[in-house]
């Protein structure tokens, strides 16, 4: 969101930005825009950690976003941009375009585009879970919000559906193919850009691997670190490479640390996925991070922990340009496998490099195609003629359950009422031959 404010206000516009007083990124003083706080109670530094040692088996994908943007959009009667690609109740898609399970996996489930009979079982059991928790666990909470500040009241899946448009942080390089709608625009590595020199001494131990390169490893920021025992066996595969690693660790350090890994609080991650020296990127599958590494062009090595990662990487994986291994398998023989396969099978390096000409060949980069439509919302007070109807219309009425109950009745009533004149004939011309025999 920081990236786009930058634009934004390089090209003149003013912002005010409300944000929580937790907020990682969005600091409350800025040149950029005028701020409003929300003070949130509660330490949330080392959430994440607990969490993840709390659930380390049993870790869901998914990923509750917050919708109260949308009500206070409907409050102030203004229109409504989305900068997501999850929502309330999982994927935004699901939401407002059509969405046949046949071959368009739900969230969590682990599938891709190609599912056979039972796939196709579990795809819609994981989808019926996501909508009976919109439905009985997340929606109630919203709507007590709109019967207290809307007029008339509302519901969150019809606010998502009523906003203008959808800036859809994803594409179809990285996505599979599926139908969309015109108000869905797609800004899949807006926030990649050209890697930048890496500072001295970093660029000093970068290029000290000489032929056999640089690994990276990061699990983004919501983690510091793997539990003990797992980074201690990363570390000992780590330290049996050729390659020099760079890792971004800020837990306890490993006691299997080989001299060949460097240990950072934080790296340049977009920097060093651009530098030629990079050969493999060891990552948990954050939507920034995979996109990232699509544009630069590096395999890569996932270890998905929560959220939307393990999906993310399934994309990956299925287009060759990456590997899983989930967080519950990981040990040091699991892990260095995965890590030589990525390294040294041609095809991850070359099926990565594919799906990055890909991302690049675009007639308007993804950062200008979202500005361009944040400005036309503006300069049109919004853009209701790109949104479907659908969301107004009851379930039966949508998939036509009604007319075909109709047409249905109307053929029915018509064949029992030719059945019956047809008796009655038949009927009366017995009566009649019984007549003339006596």
């Amino acid at each position: 969101m920081k990236i786009l404010l930058e634009d934004l206000h390089a090209r003149g516009h003013s912002i005010t930005v409300i944000r929580s007083s937790t907020s990682w990124y969005i600091t409350e003083k800025s040149p950029l825009y005028t701020s409003i706080t929300v003070q949130m109670d509660g330490d949330t530094d080392n959430f994440f950690d607990e969490y993840l040692k709390e659930n380390i088996r049993l870790l869901k994908n998914t990923d509750p976003t917050l919708g109260s943007g949308l009500i206070l959009g409907k409050y102030l009667k203004l229109p409504v941009m989305l900068n997501v690609r999850w929502i309330t109740s999982g994927e935004g898609h699901f939401a407002i375009a059509p969405s046949p399970l046949s071959y368009i996996p739900a969230p969590g489930s682990g599938l891709t585009d190609k599912m056979n009979f039972m796939e196709r079982v579990k795809n819609l059991f994981f989808h019926s879970i996501v909508m009976l928790q919109q439905k009985f666990m997340v929606g109630p909470n919203y709507d007590a919000i709109c019967d207290k500040y809307i007029k008339g009241g509302c519901d969150i899946m019809s606010l998502l559906q009523e906003a203008d448009i959808w800036l859809f942080r994803s594409d179809f390089v990285f996505d599979f193919p599926r139908p969309t709608m015109p108000n869905i625009v797609y800004i899949g590595g807006f926030q990649c850009k050209p890697a930048q020199p890496l500072p001295a001494d970093l660029e000093e131990f970068v290029q000290s691997a000489g032929e056999h390169g640089v690994i990276i490893m990061t699990l983004g920021t919501l983690v510091n670190a793997l539990p003990k025992e797992i980074s201690d066996e990363i570390a000992s595969v780590f330290a049996k490479m050729p390659q020099k690693v760079i890792w971004r660790h800020k837990g306890e350090q490993p006691s299997t640390l080989g001299n060949n890994t460097l240990i950072v609080d934080w790296m340049p991650q977009k920097d060093l996925l651009g530098h030629p020296q990079t050969k493999v990127f060891v990552a948990h599958g954050g939507t920034n991070g995979v996109q990232e590494a699509i544009y630069h062009g590096v395999p890569v090595l996932g270890i998905p922990l929560f959220f939307d990662q393990y999906d993310n990487l399934l994309r990956l994986q299925d287009r060759g340009a990456g590997k899983i291994i989930p967080l519950g398998d990981v040990n040091g023989h699991s892990f260095e496998q995965g890590l030589m396969e990525v390294l040294h099978r041609d095809s991850y390096r070359q099926n990565m490099q594919r799906l990055s000409r890909l991302h690049r060949d675009q007639p308007m980069s993804p950062m200008d195609r979202a500005i361009f439509w944040v400005e036309y919302v503006m300069r049109h007070k919004g853009a209701p003629h790109l949104r479907t109807e659908a969301y107004k219309m009851p379930w039966y009425s949508y998939y036509c359950l009604d007319v075909m109950l109709v047409l249905l009745t109307a053929v029915t009533l018509l064949l029992l009422s030719a059945l019956a004149v047809c008796k009655f004939l038949c009927c009366r011309g017995r009566r009649k031959t019984k007549a003339k025999q006596h």
